[in-house]
Protein backbone atom coordinates (compact mmCIF):
# COMPACT_ATOMS: atom_id res chain seq x y z
CA UNK A 1 0.00 0.00 0.00
CA UNK A 2 2.72 2.52 1.00
CA UNK A 3 4.73 1.72 -2.16
CA UNK A 4 1.66 2.34 -4.31
CA UNK A 5 0.80 5.59 -2.55
CA UNK A 6 4.36 6.89 -2.79
CA UNK A 7 4.47 6.01 -6.48
CA UNK A 8 1.21 7.85 -7.03
CA UNK A 9 2.63 10.91 -5.26
CA UNK A 10 5.89 10.90 -7.23
CA UNK A 11 3.98 10.46 -10.47
CA UNK A 12 1.84 13.50 -9.69
CA UNK A 13 4.87 15.69 -8.86
CA UNK A 14 7.60 14.82 -11.33
CA UNK A 15 6.94 15.98 -14.89
CA UNK A 16 10.35 17.33 -15.96
CA UNK A 17 13.45 15.30 -15.29
CA UNK A 18 13.53 11.60 -14.49
CA UNK A 19 13.41 9.64 -11.25
CA UNK A 20 13.65 5.88 -11.23
CA UNK A 21 12.49 4.29 -7.98
CA UNK A 22 13.90 0.89 -7.07
CA UNK A 23 11.97 -0.78 -4.27
CA UNK A 24 13.18 -3.38 -1.79
CA UNK A 25 10.99 -6.09 -3.34
CA UNK A 26 12.85 -5.75 -6.65
CA UNK A 27 10.19 -3.75 -8.49
CA UNK A 28 10.92 -0.44 -10.20
CA UNK A 29 8.95 2.59 -11.34
CA UNK A 30 9.94 5.51 -13.54
CA UNK A 31 8.58 9.04 -13.27
CA UNK A 32 8.88 12.12 -15.48
CA UNK A 33 10.43 12.84 -18.86
CA UNK A 34 13.93 14.04 -19.80
CA UNK A 35 14.13 17.84 -19.88
CA UNK A 36 17.05 20.20 -20.27
CA UNK A 37 18.30 21.46 -16.91
CA UNK A 38 16.45 18.85 -14.88
CA UNK A 39 18.26 15.93 -13.16
CA UNK A 40 17.93 12.25 -14.02
CA UNK A 41 18.74 9.80 -11.25
CA UNK A 42 17.63 6.71 -9.37
CA UNK A 43 16.50 6.38 -5.76
CA UNK A 44 16.99 3.03 -4.04
CA UNK A 45 14.82 1.98 -1.11
CA UNK A 46 16.86 -0.56 0.89
CA UNK A 47 13.91 -1.87 2.92
CA UNK A 48 10.16 -1.99 2.57
CA UNK A 49 9.49 0.46 5.41
CA UNK A 50 11.11 3.46 3.76
CA UNK A 51 8.08 4.39 1.59
CA UNK A 52 5.84 4.21 4.67
CA UNK A 53 8.20 6.41 6.70
CA UNK A 54 8.29 9.01 3.93
CA UNK A 55 4.51 9.06 3.64
CA UNK A 56 4.05 9.46 7.40
CA UNK A 57 6.41 12.45 7.54
CA UNK A 58 7.96 13.31 4.15
CA UNK A 59 10.76 15.57 5.36
CA UNK A 60 11.81 13.60 8.47
CA UNK A 61 11.12 10.23 6.87
CA UNK A 62 13.24 10.91 3.79
CA UNK A 63 16.00 12.59 5.78
CA UNK A 64 16.38 9.83 8.36
CA UNK A 65 16.19 7.09 5.74
CA UNK A 66 18.99 8.83 3.82
CA UNK A 67 21.01 9.44 7.00
CA UNK A 68 20.69 5.76 7.99
CA UNK A 69 21.62 4.56 4.48
CA UNK A 70 18.19 2.97 4.02
CA UNK A 71 17.73 5.30 1.05
CA UNK A 72 20.52 5.60 -1.52
CA UNK A 73 21.00 7.30 -4.86
CA UNK A 74 22.58 6.56 -8.23
CA UNK A 75 23.29 8.97 -11.06
CA UNK A 76 23.27 11.95 -8.70
CA UNK A 77 23.40 12.97 -5.07
CA UNK A 78 20.96 14.31 -2.52
CA UNK A 79 21.29 17.77 -4.10
CA UNK A 80 19.98 16.45 -7.42
CA UNK A 81 17.12 14.52 -5.80
CA UNK A 82 15.87 17.51 -3.82
CA UNK A 83 16.30 19.78 -6.84
CA UNK A 84 14.24 17.42 -9.00
CA UNK A 85 11.37 17.35 -6.52
CA UNK A 86 11.34 21.08 -5.72
CA UNK A 87 11.89 22.33 -9.27
CA UNK A 88 8.73 20.51 -10.37
CA UNK A 89 6.73 22.43 -7.79
CA UNK A 90 8.22 25.93 -7.87
CA UNK A 91 6.86 28.58 -5.52
CA UNK A 92 6.44 31.05 -8.39
CA UNK A 93 4.69 28.54 -10.63
CA UNK A 94 2.18 31.10 -11.85
CA UNK A 95 -1.35 30.24 -12.90
CA UNK A 96 -4.61 31.30 -11.35
CA UNK A 97 -4.61 31.80 -7.58
CA UNK A 98 -7.39 30.39 -5.42
CA UNK A 99 -8.09 31.06 -1.76
CA UNK A 100 -6.98 28.27 0.62
CA UNK A 101 -9.65 25.88 1.85
CA UNK A 102 -11.18 26.34 5.30
CA UNK A 103 -9.42 23.21 6.54
CA UNK A 104 -6.06 24.46 5.35
CA UNK A 105 -6.60 27.87 6.94
CA UNK A 106 -7.43 26.21 10.26
CA UNK A 107 -4.34 23.97 10.08
CA UNK A 108 -2.11 26.91 9.19
CA UNK A 109 -3.39 29.00 12.07
CA UNK A 110 -3.07 26.14 14.54
CA UNK A 111 0.49 25.40 13.49
CA UNK A 112 1.37 29.09 13.46
CA UNK A 113 0.14 29.44 17.04
CA UNK A 114 2.61 26.85 18.30
CA UNK A 115 5.55 29.26 18.19
CA UNK A 116 8.84 28.45 19.90
CA UNK A 117 9.65 30.65 22.89
CA UNK A 118 13.33 31.55 22.72
CA UNK A 119 14.14 32.66 26.27
CA UNK A 120 17.74 33.26 27.34
CA UNK A 121 18.41 29.68 28.43
CA UNK A 122 16.72 28.19 25.38
CA UNK A 123 18.47 30.61 23.01
CA UNK A 124 21.93 29.67 24.25
CA UNK A 125 21.13 25.96 24.12
CA UNK A 126 19.75 26.25 20.59
CA UNK A 127 22.77 28.20 19.35
CA UNK A 128 25.13 25.65 20.91
CA UNK A 129 23.29 22.84 19.11
CA UNK A 130 24.32 24.27 15.74
CA UNK A 131 27.45 26.32 16.29
CA UNK A 132 29.28 24.47 19.06
CA UNK A 133 29.68 21.27 17.04
CA UNK A 134 33.25 22.41 16.40
CA UNK A 135 34.92 25.03 14.25
CA UNK A 136 36.70 22.48 12.05
CA UNK A 137 33.55 21.71 10.04
CA UNK A 138 32.96 25.37 9.29
CA UNK A 139 36.59 25.89 8.31
CA UNK A 140 36.14 23.16 5.70
CA UNK A 141 32.89 24.65 4.37
CA UNK A 142 33.19 28.44 4.54
CA UNK A 143 35.42 31.02 2.89
CA UNK A 144 38.74 31.05 4.78
CA UNK A 145 39.29 34.82 5.06
CA UNK A 146 35.99 36.00 6.54
CA UNK A 147 34.33 32.70 7.61
CA UNK A 148 30.90 34.02 6.71
CA UNK A 149 28.08 31.60 7.48
CA UNK A 150 25.41 33.66 5.76
CA UNK A 151 24.26 34.60 2.27
CA UNK A 152 27.05 35.99 0.10
CA UNK A 153 26.54 38.76 -2.45
CA UNK A 154 27.15 37.98 -6.12
CA UNK A 155 27.38 41.14 -8.24
CA UNK A 156 28.27 40.83 -11.90
CA UNK A 157 31.82 39.57 -12.38
CA UNK A 158 32.16 37.91 -8.96
CA UNK A 159 32.83 34.20 -9.40
CA UNK A 160 34.41 32.88 -6.17
CA UNK A 161 32.88 32.39 -2.73
CA UNK A 162 35.68 34.42 -1.13
CA UNK A 163 35.02 37.40 -3.42
CA UNK A 164 31.26 37.11 -2.95
CA UNK A 165 31.57 37.19 0.84
CA UNK A 166 33.91 40.16 0.61
CA UNK A 167 31.34 41.85 -1.61
CA UNK A 168 28.62 41.11 0.98
CA UNK A 169 30.61 42.73 3.79
CA UNK A 170 31.32 45.72 1.57
CA UNK A 171 27.66 46.02 0.58
CA UNK A 172 26.56 46.05 4.21
CA UNK A 173 29.28 48.44 5.35
CA UNK A 174 28.18 50.91 2.68
CA UNK A 175 24.63 50.82 4.01
CA UNK A 176 25.84 51.52 7.56
CA UNK A 177 27.25 54.92 6.47
CA UNK A 178 30.09 54.68 8.96
CA UNK A 179 32.10 57.64 10.26
CA UNK A 180 35.36 57.78 12.19
CA UNK A 181 35.13 57.32 15.93
CA UNK A 182 31.80 55.53 15.95
CA UNK A 183 30.89 52.55 18.12
CA UNK A 184 29.41 49.56 16.27
CA UNK A 185 27.49 46.65 17.74
CA UNK A 186 27.54 43.33 15.85
CA UNK A 187 24.69 41.14 17.14
CA UNK A 188 25.40 37.50 16.37
CA UNK A 189 29.01 38.14 15.37
CA UNK A 190 29.83 34.57 14.36
CA UNK A 191 33.56 34.01 13.96
CA UNK A 192 34.22 37.73 13.84
CA UNK A 193 34.34 38.29 10.09
CA UNK A 194 32.12 41.36 9.99
CA UNK A 195 33.67 42.99 13.06
CA UNK A 196 37.22 42.44 11.78
CA UNK A 197 36.29 43.76 8.32
CA UNK A 198 34.81 46.96 9.76
CA UNK A 199 37.78 47.55 12.07
CA UNK A 200 40.20 47.06 9.18
CA UNK A 201 38.47 49.50 6.84
CA UNK A 202 37.12 52.15 9.22
CA UNK A 203 38.31 53.99 12.30
CA UNK A 204 35.59 52.49 14.49
CA UNK A 205 35.29 50.36 17.62
CA UNK A 206 33.27 47.16 17.23
CA UNK A 207 31.57 45.15 19.97
CA UNK A 208 30.60 41.69 18.77
CA UNK A 209 28.27 39.45 20.77
CA UNK A 210 27.46 35.75 20.41
CA UNK A 211 25.96 32.89 22.40
CA UNK A 212 28.41 30.31 21.03
CA UNK A 213 31.55 29.61 23.06
CA UNK A 214 33.22 28.00 20.05
CA UNK A 215 32.60 31.09 17.95
CA UNK A 216 33.75 33.41 20.73
CA UNK A 217 37.13 31.72 21.13
CA UNK A 218 37.88 31.67 17.42
CA UNK A 219 36.63 35.23 16.86
CA UNK A 220 39.03 36.54 19.51
CA UNK A 221 41.91 34.58 18.00
CA UNK A 222 41.13 35.84 14.50
CA UNK A 223 40.97 39.46 15.72
CA UNK A 224 44.43 39.10 17.29
CA UNK A 225 45.83 37.59 14.10
CA UNK A 226 44.31 40.46 12.08
CA UNK A 227 45.87 43.03 14.41
CA UNK A 228 42.56 44.70 15.30
CA UNK A 229 41.98 43.29 18.80
CA UNK A 230 42.62 46.77 20.25
CA UNK A 231 39.43 48.01 18.54
CA UNK A 232 37.31 44.85 18.52
CA UNK A 233 35.73 43.27 21.58
CA UNK A 234 33.86 39.96 21.53
CA UNK A 235 31.57 38.92 24.34
CA UNK A 236 29.38 35.96 25.23
CA UNK A 237 26.14 37.76 26.08
CA UNK A 238 22.47 37.79 25.09
CA UNK A 239 21.30 40.92 23.27
CA UNK A 240 18.55 41.33 25.87
CA UNK A 241 21.05 41.45 28.71
CA UNK A 242 23.29 43.86 26.82
CA UNK A 243 20.34 46.22 26.36
CA UNK A 244 19.77 46.29 30.11
CA UNK A 245 23.21 47.83 30.67
CA UNK A 246 22.09 51.07 29.08
CA UNK A 247 24.88 51.18 26.47
CA UNK A 248 24.32 52.98 23.18
CA UNK A 249 25.88 52.40 19.78
CA UNK A 250 26.12 54.61 16.71
CA UNK A 251 25.64 51.63 14.40
CA UNK A 252 24.17 48.17 14.83
CA UNK A 253 24.61 45.33 12.37
CA UNK A 254 23.11 41.85 12.58
CA UNK A 255 23.81 39.26 9.88
CA UNK A 256 22.17 35.83 9.91
CA UNK A 257 21.06 36.10 13.53
CA UNK A 258 17.42 37.20 13.34
CA UNK A 259 16.43 33.73 12.10
CA UNK A 260 17.38 32.41 15.57
CA UNK A 261 15.36 34.94 17.56
CA UNK A 262 12.07 33.02 17.46
CA UNK A 263 8.73 34.55 16.48
CA UNK A 264 7.52 35.33 20.03
CA UNK A 265 10.66 37.39 20.64
CA UNK A 266 10.55 39.57 17.52
CA UNK A 267 9.22 42.66 19.26
CA UNK A 268 11.61 42.09 22.18
CA UNK A 269 14.53 41.98 19.74
CA UNK A 270 13.64 45.25 18.05
CA UNK A 271 12.84 47.01 21.32
CA UNK A 272 16.27 46.00 22.62
CA UNK A 273 17.89 47.21 19.40
CA UNK A 274 16.05 50.54 19.56
CA UNK A 275 17.29 51.06 23.10
CA UNK A 276 20.85 50.13 22.11
CA UNK A 277 20.84 52.41 19.07
CA UNK A 278 21.81 56.08 19.35
CA UNK A 279 19.07 58.57 18.48
CA UNK A 280 20.81 59.37 15.20
CA UNK A 281 22.03 55.81 14.68
CA UNK A 282 21.68 53.35 11.81
CA UNK A 283 20.99 49.62 11.96
CA UNK A 284 21.24 46.98 9.25
CA UNK A 285 19.56 43.57 9.60
CA UNK A 286 20.49 40.88 7.08
CA UNK A 287 18.15 37.91 7.40
CA UNK A 288 16.58 34.99 5.59
CA UNK A 289 12.92 35.65 4.93
CA UNK A 290 9.82 34.19 3.32
CA UNK A 291 8.46 35.60 0.07
CA UNK A 292 4.90 34.82 1.11
CA UNK A 293 3.12 35.19 4.44
CA UNK A 294 4.03 33.69 7.82
CA UNK A 295 4.73 29.96 7.89
CA UNK A 296 6.25 27.22 10.02
CA UNK A 297 9.66 25.60 10.39
CA UNK A 298 9.81 22.11 8.93
CA UNK A 299 10.32 19.17 11.28
CA UNK A 300 13.76 18.16 9.98
CA UNK A 301 15.21 21.64 10.45
CA UNK A 302 13.71 21.97 13.93
CA UNK A 303 15.00 18.57 15.04
CA UNK A 304 18.44 18.41 13.50
CA UNK A 305 19.61 21.86 12.39
CA UNK A 306 18.11 24.97 14.00
CA UNK A 307 15.97 24.15 17.06
CA UNK A 308 14.07 27.23 18.13
CA UNK A 309 14.65 28.99 14.82
CA UNK A 310 12.02 30.54 12.58
CA UNK A 311 12.26 32.16 9.15
CA UNK A 312 10.09 35.28 9.20
CA UNK A 313 7.97 36.75 6.47
CA UNK A 314 8.92 40.33 5.63
CA UNK A 315 5.54 41.44 6.93
CA UNK A 316 6.29 39.94 10.36
CA UNK A 317 9.70 41.57 10.55
CA UNK A 318 8.43 45.01 9.64
CA UNK A 319 5.41 44.77 11.91
CA UNK A 320 7.61 43.83 14.87
CA UNK A 321 10.09 46.65 14.24
CA UNK A 322 7.33 49.22 13.86
CA UNK A 323 6.29 48.71 17.48
CA UNK A 324 9.63 50.25 18.53
CA UNK A 325 9.33 53.24 16.20
CA UNK A 326 12.16 52.03 14.03
CA UNK A 327 11.90 53.45 10.51
CA UNK A 328 12.75 50.96 7.77
CA UNK A 329 14.71 53.38 5.63
CA UNK A 330 15.83 50.91 2.98
CA UNK A 331 14.88 47.34 2.03
CA UNK A 332 16.67 45.12 -0.48
CA UNK A 333 15.55 41.65 -1.53
CA UNK A 334 18.31 39.19 -2.45
CA UNK A 335 16.59 36.50 -4.52
CA UNK A 336 19.12 33.96 -5.78
CA UNK A 337 22.24 34.97 -3.90
CA UNK A 338 21.84 32.42 -1.11
CA UNK A 339 21.15 29.56 -3.52
CA UNK A 340 24.50 30.18 -5.18
CA UNK A 341 26.19 30.46 -1.77
CA UNK A 342 24.69 27.18 -0.58
CA UNK A 343 25.81 25.38 -3.71
CA UNK A 344 29.36 26.53 -2.95
CA UNK A 345 29.11 25.21 0.61
CA UNK A 346 27.68 21.91 -0.61
CA UNK A 347 30.50 21.52 -3.14
CA UNK A 348 33.08 22.17 -0.42
CA UNK A 349 31.46 19.56 1.81
CA UNK A 350 31.51 17.05 -1.04
CA UNK A 351 35.19 17.79 -1.67
CA UNK A 352 35.93 17.33 2.05
CA UNK A 353 33.70 14.32 2.62
CA UNK A 354 36.46 12.11 4.04
CA UNK A 355 37.55 14.79 6.50
CA UNK A 356 33.98 15.45 7.68
CA UNK A 357 33.29 11.73 8.13
CA UNK A 358 36.50 11.42 10.12
CA UNK A 359 35.50 14.37 12.33
CA UNK A 360 32.00 13.01 12.91
CA UNK A 361 30.67 10.00 10.99
CA UNK A 362 28.83 9.05 7.80
CA UNK A 363 25.42 9.72 9.34
CA UNK A 364 26.39 13.28 10.25
CA UNK A 365 27.77 13.89 6.75
CA UNK A 366 24.51 12.72 5.21
CA UNK A 367 22.46 14.81 7.63
CA UNK A 368 24.53 17.92 6.89
CA UNK A 369 24.42 17.56 3.10
CA UNK A 370 20.67 16.83 3.24
CA UNK A 371 20.30 20.13 5.09
CA UNK A 372 22.37 22.04 2.52
CA UNK A 373 20.55 20.42 -0.41
CA UNK A 374 17.13 21.21 1.05
CA UNK A 375 18.13 24.79 1.79
CA UNK A 376 19.47 25.27 -1.74
CA UNK A 377 16.21 24.05 -3.24
CA UNK A 378 14.22 26.36 -0.97
CA UNK A 379 16.13 29.37 -2.29
CA UNK A 380 16.12 28.24 -5.92
CA UNK A 381 12.54 26.97 -6.19
CA UNK A 382 10.83 27.49 -2.84
CA UNK A 383 9.59 30.56 -1.03
CA UNK A 384 12.85 31.64 0.62
CA UNK A 385 15.02 34.68 -0.01
CA UNK A 386 17.12 37.17 1.89
CA UNK A 387 16.36 40.68 3.05
CA UNK A 388 18.65 43.51 4.03
CA UNK A 389 16.64 46.01 6.05
CA UNK A 390 18.14 49.32 7.07
CA UNK A 391 16.63 51.08 10.08
CA UNK A 392 16.94 54.54 11.60
CA UNK A 393 15.32 56.15 14.63
CA UNK A 394 15.51 59.62 13.09
CA UNK A 395 14.38 60.17 9.49
CA UNK A 396 17.15 62.77 9.08
CA UNK A 397 19.95 60.42 10.11
CA UNK A 398 20.90 59.58 6.51
CA UNK A 399 20.93 61.30 3.10
CA UNK A 400 17.53 61.17 1.46
CA UNK A 401 18.77 59.31 -1.64
CA UNK A 402 20.70 56.03 -1.93
CA UNK A 403 23.67 57.57 -3.77
CA UNK A 404 25.87 57.47 -0.67
CA UNK A 405 25.65 53.66 -0.61
CA UNK A 406 27.00 53.24 -4.14
CA UNK A 407 29.75 55.79 -3.49
CA UNK A 408 30.90 54.06 -0.30
CA UNK A 409 30.79 50.63 -1.95
CA UNK A 410 32.90 51.89 -4.83
CA UNK A 411 35.51 53.32 -2.43
CA UNK A 412 35.73 50.07 -0.45
CA UNK A 413 36.19 48.03 -3.62
CA UNK A 414 38.97 50.35 -4.78
CA UNK A 415 37.02 51.85 -7.60
CA UNK A 416 38.14 55.45 -7.11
Amino acid sequence: MSKRLLSRFLGSVIEKGVLEARFADGSTARFGQPAEGYPELAVIFRDGKVPRDILLDPRIGAAEAYMDQRLDLEGGGIMELVQLLRSNSAWERGGKLRPPSLGRRIRNRATFAIGSINDRIGARKNVAHHYDIGNDLYRLMLDPEHMQYSCAYWPEGVETLADAQHAKLTHIAAKLALADGQRVLDIGCGWGGMAIFLARHFDVEVHGITLSEEQLALARSRAREAGVDDRVIFELVDYRDLAKRGERFDRIVSVGMFEHVGRPQFETFFRACANLLADDGVMLVHTIGRFGGPGTTDAFTSKYIFPGGYIPALSETLAASETSRLIHSDIETLRLHYARTLREWYARCEANRAAIVELYDERFYRMWTFYLAGATAAFEWGGMGNYQIQYVRDRRALPITRDYMAAAEKRLLGGD
